[in-house]
């Protein structure tokens, strides 16, 4: 009844009109309580809006139904084989998509479309493989960004491989959480070959020594790409490097004098065959049980003019006990390896002095570069200390001429007279007042005079205004004694006479006591 219905309405309907139907007819299917019947019906009329001529109700039944995990497959599958803006909605988000589904979508889609693909979440290995190897770069760029896909370290290399000449993807990958270290390694290494063909390009340098620059900077990428890894990272490294034939003795002899055991321990582990007890033993006794180290230099099929130079490195390392510092070259271990090979006649020892000789040359520069940049540093701290000393002195100085200002300011003399009325007075309490009186009604010395309130209010004032009201000021500032005059006349004749003779009594019995006293 609904397929019969639906279909018969859209016949005459426009497509704008047939899409909202869509779309209404999609949500009652996906989410609606439908019986058996009528969820059978709803499908098969979903099914057949595959045939609408128009892209409209085709986009609203993909939009409807991409996220869902009860979409019919066939429905899903039909999608994704559409025209792009519709095939992409579903290949963006549908969960129902298997990998070989995406895969061949990817394979016959357009870069937009896999690119589409590369932005899924939890992107599997299967089509992250696809995608690298036949993905261009916005499609390698945005799969390399997605932090969800799982991108063997196969394919990473296949990917710098194909576009690693490119920053954007270089960043990308550097970007991520999980990257392998040989794949760290690559892209350094890939920086390495794009700064050597730009230098070569301008003709600042020719090409053999720029490629053993390039070669010598591969060597220091390698190294530090050890940092912070641990021993399996470190074993996969080396593994890597001797498979595409980048292990060689001269980056091994850099790690002995850089003193990137781990690197050494797994290098020779891996060439030997030996344990990292047994190497760790013949590295340590190098000096006292030469033969030990000897062998296992020889079953790592490593060069015999270096022997000399190792185990002079390794002895000298030792010696240190410790006092060796940083993860560079160290000049001590290379003066040590140098003084060992310098003075054996075989011919080859020539080019084993002439390495070392570089790498002490490399040494010195990098210990250049270090005291350059801790002076750099130290005196950007002392400009710092410097300029916060100047502000701190500016600001003392300006608050101390602000406070002088403010000290040496003129003050009024209606300011000092409103300080002093403005101040609190105490009132004794009327409780302590009344029994104070009763008891010298009785002859009891309680209080030696009555409360005398105007006397209290004047007690209050200012010592200074007392001052000059005691005595006549001399050669006062006419303003000021203008000023003055104008405060005391508005106290009222009354209030200083009875001030002026509660002061007289006060100053008479002083004199008195002192009279006595005598």
């Amino acid at each position: 009844m609904i397929i019969r219905e639906f279909l018969a309405w859209t016949q005459n309907a426009s497509a704008g009109r047939r899409a909202e139907a869509t779309t209404a007819l999609a949500r009652a299917f996906l989410y609606g309580d439908l019986s058996a019947d009528e969820a059978w019906e709803a499908k098969t009329a979903l099914l057949s809006l595959l045939d609408d001529p128009s892209p409209l109700v085709r986009r609203a039944l993909a939009e409807t139904c991409a996220a869902s995990a009860r979409t019919p497959r066939p429905l899903v599958v039909a999608l994704s084989c559409d025209v792009p803006e519709v095939a992409r909605l579903v290949l963006a988000r549908s969960p129902v998509l298997t990998d070989a589904d995406l895969v061949d979508a990817a394979a016959l889609g357009d870069e937009t479309t896999r690119a589409v693909i590369a932005a899924r979440h939890h992107l599997s290995p299967p089509v992250s493989g696809a995608l690298a190897e036949i993905g261009e770069l916005e499609t390698l760029v945005v799969l390399a960004g997605n932090p969800t896909a799982k991108i063997t370290a196969g394919r990473m290399l296949r990917m710098i491989e194909r576009h690693g000449t490119e920053a954007r993807l270089r960043e990308a990958l550097l970007r991520r959480s999980d990257l392998p270290p040989e794949v760290r390694y690559t892209i350094g290494l890939a920086v390495a070959q794009a700064l050597s063909q730009f230098v070569i390009a301008r003709g600042w340098i020719g090409t053999e020594r720029c490629d053993r620059m390039s070669r010598e900077a591969g060597e220091r990428v390698a190294l530090e790409t050890c940092d912070d890894s641990g021993v399996a990272a470190v074993a996969r490294l080396v593994a890597h490097l001797r498979t595409t034939r980048q292990l060689t003795a001269g980056l091994i002899l850099r790690a002995v004098l850089s003193g990137r055991t781990d690197f050494v321990h797994a290098a020779l582990a891996d060439l030997s065959g030996q344990d990292y007890a047994g190497i760790t033993r013949a590295m340590r006794d190098s000096s006292r049980d030469p033969r030990a180290f000897a062998e296992l230099h020889r079953k790592a099929g490593l060069p015999e003019a270096l022997l000399p130079a190792m185990q002079a490195a390794l002895a000298a390392r030792h010696a240190a006990a410790g006092g060796l510092r940083g993860a560079g070259l160290s000049r001590r271990m290379i003066e040590s390896a140098i003084d060992a090979c310098t003075d054996l006649p075989a011919p080859e020892m020539h080019a084993v002095v002439a390495l070392l000789t570089r790498y002490e040359a490399e040494a010195a520069r990098d210990e250049a570069r270090e005291v350059a940049r801790a002076v750099a540093a130290e005196a950007m701290t002392r400009e710092t200390a410097r300029r916060e000393a100047e502000a701190a002195d500016a600001a003392w100085r300006a608050a101390l001429e602000s406070q002088r200002r403010t000290a040496f300011a003129p003050a009024s003399a209606v300011e000092i007279v409103a300080e002093g009325i403005a101040a609190p007075v105490e009132m004794p309490d009327q409780a302590t007042v009344e029994p104070a009186i009763a008891a010298r009604a009785d002859g009891a010395p309680a209080m030696a005079e009555p409360l005398n309130p105007v006397g209290a209010i004047l007690d209050a004032l200012p010592e200074q205004i007392l001052a000059w009201y005691r005595t006549e000021p001399k050669d006062e500032d006419p303003v000021v004694q203008a000023a003055m005059q104008e405060v005391l006349d508005g106290l009222g004749a009354d209030l200083l006479d009875e001030f002026q003779a509660s002061r007289a009594g006060a100053d008479t019995g002083s004199d008195e006591e002192i009279r006595i006293a005598a």
